[in-house]
């Protein structure tokens, strides 16, 4: 009984500490499908999203959803440092001997507890060789636990803010939620400008891919504004890429082609880590509608395009590269794709503020004072 307790105990401090080691040491994507960590969000995402549904505002279930990724990781840490306390327990057990005799478990699991977050409080203590051997070991295994977590911390959340950032440069230049449609059209007369920005998503697109299929937890974290993500951020240059690559001439459609690669080898790769396969859109995210719509603005902004067979024929073409895996990926993480067409209500995020009806108010209490002074 007592090699049996220790042989269990072995293989689950050894389970912990290799997931641990793939989650936050291995920079590189993890292929294996039994994995804890996998698992872990597997099961614990399914309920919370499905709450989420039952939540008809927009913005209380962005909120709502906001919670998961941080409350997660912190769940995440204690089930593995629950883990190697269970596990150093049963070792304890099994081979070892504690003074006083600790023949129950509680006071090994508690032993075992005091020892892996180096309380050192010394009630019970090891008695033989092995027992002592243990004590050294979870003592060094709390010690490194605890300093990989502090030290992981830092990393994830800077990966998240460098994501971050190039969506809140996208607000003022696509639109809030933003669409391809209106990010052309803003840009519309500077080639070069254009050129530029798309490079620097593609860099954007290829920073997203390292950092999320290292940091998969980086998906469930949602961004501060309710209409803004990364999914739609990364949506919205492919259909920015797939405008230019089908309708428009110039040196921006060069660097299109390139961000276009790369932005669609991150979402096809996001969507594997992820487990979600496509996906096609039912109904078509653009209909013949939209698409005369959105043709139509483009060319009211100076774009020489014709509303042809051979141009939605040649959309459509590379839409199917993208807009499957997109979907899926929506799906999973409850994120609204970006419309096609250009919105033309509402403000942008940077153009409203909490405090819009006081000034409002005030503006009209300053204008009725200046009036009574003047009569």
């Amino acid at each position: 009984m007592g090699w049996i307790s220790a042989a269990a105990g072995l293989a689950l401090v050894f389970i912990i500490l290799w997931d641990a080691f793939e989650a936050m040491v291995l920079p590189r994507r993890v292929t294996q499908k039994i994995r804890l960590t996998r698992l872990f969000y597997a099961i614990a995402w399914r309920p919370w999203a499905a709450l989420a549904r039952h939540v008809k505002k927009p913005g209380r279930r962005e909120n709502y959803l906001s919670f998961f990724g941080p409350l997660s990781l912190l769940i995440l840490i204690g089930i593995w440092a629950t883990g190697l306390l269970l596990g150093f327990a049963l070792l304890h057990f099994g081979i070892g001997k504690l003074r006083p005799d600790a023949s129950d478990f509680i006071s090994t699991l508690y032993m075992s507890g005091t020892t892996l977050f180096t309380l050192g409080i010394g009630d019970v203590t090891p008695e033989s060789g092995t027992s002592k051997m243990l004590t050294v070991l979870e003592s060094g295994t709390g010690i490194a636990f605890l300093a990989l977590i502090i030290s992981y911390l830092p990393v994830l959340y800077g990966a998240f803010s460098e994501r971050e950032i190039n969506i809140s440069l996208l607000d003022a230049r696509a639109g809030s939620p933003p669409n391809g449609t209106e990010l052309l059209i803003r840009a519309q007369a500077d080639d070069a400008g254009l050129t530029h920005f798309l490079a620097e998503w593609e860099r954007w697109s290829a920073q997203l891919l390292e950092s999320h299929l290292s940091y998969p937890v980086l998906g469930y974290y949602r961004s501060q504004h309710s209409n803004q993500s990364w999914l739609a951020a990364l949506t919205t240059i492919l259909d920015t890429c797939t405008m230019l690559m089908t309708h428009t001439k110039g040196s921006s459609v060069k660097q299109a082609r390139l961000t276009f690669a790369m932005a669609r080898h991150a979402l096809i790769d996001l969507a594997q880590i992820y487990g979600t396969p496509p996906r096609i859109l039912e109904p078509d995210r653009l209909s013949e509608e939209q698409f005369s719509r959105t043709i139509q603005s483009l060319k009211k902004a100076g774009y020489k395009i014709q509303a042809t067979a051979a141009t939605r024929s040649a959309l459509d073409d590379l839409r199917l590269l993208y807009e499957p895996y997109a979907h899926s990926l929506a799906c999973l993480f409850l994120i609204q794709l970006p419309p096609w067409e250009a919105e033309k209500s509402g403000h942008d995020n940077w153009q409203s503020h909490p405090w819009k009806e006081f000034l409002k108010l005030t503006e009209s209490r300053k204008k009725s004072q200046q009036m009574q002074d003047h009569f």
